[in-house]
């Protein structure tokens, strides 16, 4: 098996660097490739990329920034790889718990599975964007009779030719409610396991809004009012 490792980047010049190395220093247990996707990075992440290094890493790049479901629909289209797994630039998610990930997927145990953030014990995490997480999470449970831990999670691993077809069409953030009702919606339910997460907070960067919150329930009330595809889901 090949896991493609997604990386959407913009304006993350001072995390760049490390993202990539801890990315690669991962002992994982199958072959991977980092697709690195530039959306249109107006700062110095461009040169750093510029001068990455390594056979494992391919980095393509916007012209103008189109939002974090431009930027993997992009690298999904580039993808070599069997599964993927997205991975953002800004370092609150540990690549070492994506072998994690893939164990119940190598033990046959599950197709799709979510890295859930407890959030739990912490320094960093706004009172707001942990309820807005847990509400968007809660109405995806209750609109589509589910019981997931963590909606939001950037951690999402499944197979690439699962991805492309969901036909996520979502440009910002959205993809996330997006692929997860799609999932939901075809009766795809996430195998979910723990992680660790770093939040980081606005004056570091972080870029996510309540807004994001209410077009994410909107995309998720979307998704249910459609009819259920009962197309048989790809490997």
């Amino acid at each position: 098996m090949k896991l493609s490792i997604l990386m959407p980047v913009y304006n993350e010049e001072e995390r760049i660097a490390d993202a990539l190395k801890q990315a690669l220093a991962v002992d994982y247990p199958c072959e991977i490739e980092l697709v690195v996707v530039d959306d249109g990075s107006r700062d110095g992440t461009g040169e750093v990329l510029g001068r990455a290094d390594d056979a494992r890493l391919r980095v393509i790049t916007h012209q103008r920034n189109a939002g974090k479901g431009a930027a993997i629909k992009t690298a999904v289209d580039s993808a070599e790889g069997d599964y993927m797994v997205i991975l953002d630039a800004d370092l609150e998610y540990d690549p070492q718990d994506i072998p994690k990930l893939l164990d119940p997927v190598l033990d046959g145990r599950a197709t799709v599975v979510y890295g859930n953030r407890t959030f739990g014990s912490h320094s960093a995490y706004s009172f707001w964007y942990v309820m807005g997480n847990k509400g968007v999470t809660m109405a995806a449970n209750v609109l589509f009779n589910s019981y997931i831990g963590d909606l939001e999670t950037c951690f999402k691993l499944m197979p690439v030719a699962l991805y492309r077809s969901l036909d996520v069409r979502s440009r910002g953030f959205g993809m996330e409610a997006e692929v997860t009702g799609k999932l939901l919606r075809r009766r795809i339910r996430p195998y979910e396991v723990p992680i660790s997460y770093r939040a980081r907070g606005r004056e570091e960067g972080k870029k996510i809004t309540w807004k994001d919150g209410v077009e994410a329930i909107w995309i998720l009330g979307r998704e249910r009012a459609r009819r259920r595809s009962t197309a048989p889901a790809p490997r």
